[in-house]
């Protein structure tokens, strides 16, 4: 994830208070890795310690992480040392997507989009879109409006991932999914949306 929480999110990480950090690729990853195909190069916006950069680049992807938190990055470089895996790790604002001078067939966005309020959400799509290929794809992974009580994140409703992406985008789909976290968290297994994004222009 990025962006900023309280205390900043390197701060979070260094305390152990990342629920979804759960040492594997999201469930929903996995499968959509599996059953669509996914062009490279892709971007990992704030991927946190790295499993879903990781899990691309085991399937021979071109891929980039970034995150906003050095410690998640040095996790995420640790990780593919330890596991032979050849992947690219970077330090950077996911509001600022521009800045990497790179452009991408595919983002994955898993629970990053769901952080953000009204205003960093607006600058955030069009970060994204910057660095969106004509015809690029967005998946993006988010807290869903149906998860109970407000222990967490921000809920997001269809109506406004739809409304994030109305100008220059088409949301093609949006399924149900869920996100996995650690069994210490308040709310087991959320739902979550999984929706993918072209964007048009």
């Amino acid at each position: 994830m990025a962006g900023e929480a309280p205390d900043g999110w390197d701060q979070w990480y260094a305390d152990d208070l990342t629920p979804w950090d759960i040492d594997r690729p999201q469930p929903a990853w996995v499968h959509l890795v599996e059953t669509e195909a996914i062009r490279g190069p892709v971007l990992d916006s704030g991927c946190g310690t790295g499993e879903h950069t990781l899990l691309l680049a085991e399937r021979d992807l071109e891929v980039l992480g970034v995150d906003l938190s050095p410690i998640a990055i040095e996790r995420a470089r640790q990780k593919a040392e330890h596991r032979g895996v050849t992947a690219e790790f970077v330090i950077g604002d996911v509001l600022r997507l521009q800045d990497l001078g790179r452009r991408f067939a595919t983002v994955i966005d898993s629970a990053v989009f769901h952080v953000f309020d009204d205003a960093d959400r607006a600058r955030y799509v069009a970060s994204l879109a910057s660095v969106i290929e004509p015809s690029g794809v967005v998946h993006l992974l988010a807290f869903s409006d149906q998860v109970p009580g407000d222990a967490g994140p921000r809920r997001v409703s269809q109506a406004e991932i739809r409304a994030a992406f109305a100008d220059g985008w088409v949301v093609e789909r949006i399924d149900d999914s869920f996100v996995e976290v650690r069994p210490d968290w308040v709310i087991p297994r959320p739902h979550a949306w999984l929706a993918r994004i072209v964007r048009t222009a």
